[in-house]
């Protein structure tokens, strides 16, 4: 506190003000959430973001024992952005794949009875259909009735009930029913229409991503939100877009927490724009967890910036790191990311978070803690 208020000596009115209104524990504007980007140095957004998570999470930093299954790369959309994603018509080419419901089931049986959690997000495929996958989730949990299955973007979800002619609620229902816990926050990128034209014109639109997620929660089913920064966006747009994810959080209290996911230029249809800084990662996790006032948990995914950032993330407001995931995403891989093997082990997650001075507890994914690290050394798993 007293370095915050030392820093507020040397800022301009504005920031000074923010930064009164942060520590009293009031909301701030929009308006001021812009200021933070244009005039905010990384040093005073640190230490603001580090007043925020601490006084909502203390010295905790979580993961989960997780494993992700992607179903396909084969998908109906074409976002420019993306790396991972292939056109139904380049089926059977070297870097695309269809896993069979046998194949997805096996990779739950294969792992480690450890994990809590199975992530199950892809391409968007015609044959994969809403009763596809409600039968995936009733045979998942025939075999780990306890896993904790977090599967489809809402871009997923509004294909499939579009095409299986059943509204959201309907929809929800039924995949609850089956086995749905929760689902990720996926598919968001950035809410502005305009800038939604340019990278992702053909799938659901801001109004229905916000939709679904409000179905989920009125039906208590738990979500995540993202946003895709750091392409042709301006800082204006990434605080609509917060704004948003902000507002229908008042109303449902269903968002378990916001993870800024940043563009990566290989191998995509926006490989000519440059990725941003370590900086402007640090920057942005900083002003999310400022402004993000009601969502509880801002998470860094390590696959998407690596290991030694997501570390330093965590003295920027960040007090999640995601989970050991087991080498089972090709999302960011694809993209460029710096580890093309994605994969920690539980011991590597507790070492990592340990030596960035925090306390690492292992969750559930919905942040019941399973294990408090604090006084307790993981020898190896």
């Amino acid at each position: 506190m007293n370095n915050i208020l030392n820093t507020l000596e040397k800022s301009s009115r504005h920031l000074r003000s923010i930064a009164e209104k942060v520590v009293d524990g009031k909301r701030i504007s929009a308006g001021e959430g812009i200021i933070l980007y244009e005039e905010g140095e990384l040093g005073f957004l640190g230490m603001l973001a580090n007043h925020v998570r601490e006084k909502k999470n203390k010295n905790y930093t979580y993961f989960n024992r997780n494993i992700h299954i992607e179903p396909t790369n084969l998908c109906v959309f074409d976002c420019k952005f993306c790396s991972y994603s292939r056109l139904l018509k380049q089926k059977g080419d070297a870097d695309s794949w269809e896993m069979t419901a046998e194949q997805m089931l096996a990779a739950v049986k294969n792992h480690d009875q450890t994990i809590t959690e199975v992530h199950i997000v892809g391409g968007v495929h015609p044959k994969m259909d809403l009763y596809y996958f409600a039968d995936l989730l009733k045979q998942i949990k025939i075999f780990r009735p306890d896993l904790h299955i977090k599967a489809f973007t809402a871009v997923e979800l509004e294909y499939m009930f579009r095409k299986a002619k059943v509204s959201y609620a309907e929809g929800i229902k039924i995949l609850k029913a089956h086995g749905l816990d929760s689902i990720p926050g996926g598919g968001a990128e950035i809410f502005d229409a305009e800038i939604r034209k340019q990278i992702c014109e053909d799938k659901c639109t801001t109004e229905q991503w916000l939709e679904l997620h409000e179905t989920a929660h009125r039906q208590g089913i738990h979500s995540n939100a993202t946003m895709l920064y750091g392409h042709i966006e301006s800082f204006e747009h990434r605080i609509d877009h917060m704004d948003r994810l902000r507002n229908l959080q008042d109303i449902t209290k269903g968002f378990n927490c916001f993870i800024p996911l940043k563009f990566r230029n290989s191998n995509n249809q926006m490989s000519h724009f440059p990725e941003v800084s370590v900086i402007e990662d640090l920057r942005n996790y900083a002003v999310s967890r400022i402004f993000m006032d009601n969502i509880p948990h801002i998470k860094a995914y390590w696959p998407m910036i690596g290991k030694s950032t997501a570390q330093l993330s965590l003295q920027f407001g960040v007090d999640d790191l995601d989970g050991t995931i087991n080498d089972s995403t090709k999302i960011y891989s694809m993209a460029g990311a710096e580890d093309q093997n994605p994969s920690m082990r539980t011991d590597q997650l507790v070492d990592l978070i340990k030596q960035a001075g925090r306390i690492p507890a292992e969750r559930d994914t919905l942040y019941n803690i399973i294990c408090d690290y604090k006084n307790h050394d993981l020898v190896s798993l």
